[in-house]
């Protein structure tokens, strides 16, 4: 067995920091809710439904508690009426945002011509 084989088997992908990260943002909405805090931030519950289109109340509420739970993002809700509540991003949530700008750029250098 070469020397490669063996830190393959006693390797684990779900203990890296990239298995952590994906975890975090994984889904169909997660990157593109946090995108749009980032460009938008403060974002209203509608708001946000507008800007990923295609997305039931379900599915967006659940994806917005999940990254409120991971602490990507912050719920603020403010005591009036009609309700309202505001999601924007805190420290933790913006500092992956220069992993998600990252993606930015290289989708912009390497987008192949359709």
């Amino acid at each position: 067995m070469g020397c490669m084989e063996k830190y393959i088997e006693n390797a684990n992908f779900e203990d890296t920091g990239f298995s952590y990260t994906m975890s975090l943002i994984s889904g169909k909405h997660k990157m593109v809710i946090l995108y749009c805090l980032m460009e938008f931030e403060p974002v209203r519950f509608n708001e946000m439904k507008r800007y990923l289109g295609r997305v039931t109340d379900k599915t967006l509420s659940s994806n917005l508690k999940e990254l409120e739970a991971d602490q990507l993002i912050v719920r603020k809700e403010y005591p009036q009426i009609p309700p309202k509540v505001e999601y924007s991003l805190t420290e933790r949530g913006k500092s992956l945002m220069k992993v998600l700008d990252q993606l930015c750029v290289w989708g912009t250098e390497n987008r192949l011509p359709r």
